[in-house]
């Protein structure tokens, strides 16, 4: 702090009070500059001391979301070793769609998501990529459908389709791929999670667009086939400003 601003800051406290407290020259407190000085001194003297016990008292927080099927299956193992290093870190775990991920991330209600990416990551934030995975399309057993393309036979196929919501990455890249087939098929059946879906084909409600990941594809009921020349769907970290040492950690 420059001394013009110091003295500045000075006269108004001097005139806030309504009287003087130093003597400029020689410099000396007055009276009522000492019985201030003696009034606040303990409580900048103490404040370093107060400020080193309460960063050693307070507990490292890690505040993550994710899709329920990466917190329910993949997310304890990566906890599990976590926890060898930081036994005291304090979790705070949310799943959700996409979009919900990202505006919590945004809005400072998470410290790192893991989420698809069908594009850039969203703006001032920084990505690590982790997989990518190819879609497929689960088909109940009992209809009897032996390839991908007797389903395109039709450019409007008749079954009735089971996918995540329309601005969800698998949707959009599924129906970019549709798109360049020529091929229209519009969500019968809009569900809220991946497992669901697995669920609803197994029942034989219709045909789900899924990731080949095998908790969603090793089910009894089900056939799976693969989608050639759809993109695939990254996988990827996304967080905002500097990594701390905890989120490097978690990461690695």
């Amino acid at each position: 702090i420059q001394q013009p601003a110091v003295s500045s800051q000075v006269l108004q406290l001097e005139k806030d009070l309504g009287t003087k407290l130093f003597d400029r020259q020689p410099f000396r407190l007055t009276d009522a500059g000492q019985e201030l000085f003696d009034f606040i001194d303990p409580f900048f003297s103490n404040l370093d001391a107060v400020a080193q016990r309460l960063r050693s008292s307070a507990q490292p927080q890690l505040r993550v979301a994710a899709s329920e099927v990466v917190l329910r299956k993949h997310f304890p193992a990566v906890l599990e070793r976590l926890l060898q290093s930081h036994p005291q870190v304090r979790l705070s775990l949310r799943s959700g769609f996409d979009t919900e991920l990202a505006n919590w991330l945004r809005d400072g209600q998470a410290d790192l998501i893991i989420t698809p990416l069908h594009g850039r990551p969203p703006p001032q934030t920084q990505s690590q990529s982790f997989l990518r995975l190819p879609l497929v399309l689960l088909v109940p057993k009992k209809w009897k459908i032996g390839s991908v393309e007797e389903i395109w036979a039709r450019r409007r196929p008749e079954f009735p389709l089971i996918s995540m919501p329309a601005r969800e990455s698998i949707s959009v890249i599924f129906q970019r791929g549709l798109r360049r087939l020529g091929v229209e098929w519009p969500v019968t059946i809009e569900a809220s999670s991946l497992t669901l879906i697995t669920q609803y084909v197994a029942d034989g409600r219709g045909i789900g667009v899924t990731v080949a990941v095998p908790e969603l594809v090793k089910a009894p009921h089900v056939q799976v086939f693969a989608l050639e020349g759809f993109d695939r769907m990254e996988v990827a970290a996304v967080w905002r400003g500097e990594l701390t040492p905890l989120l490097r950690e978690f990461l690695a």
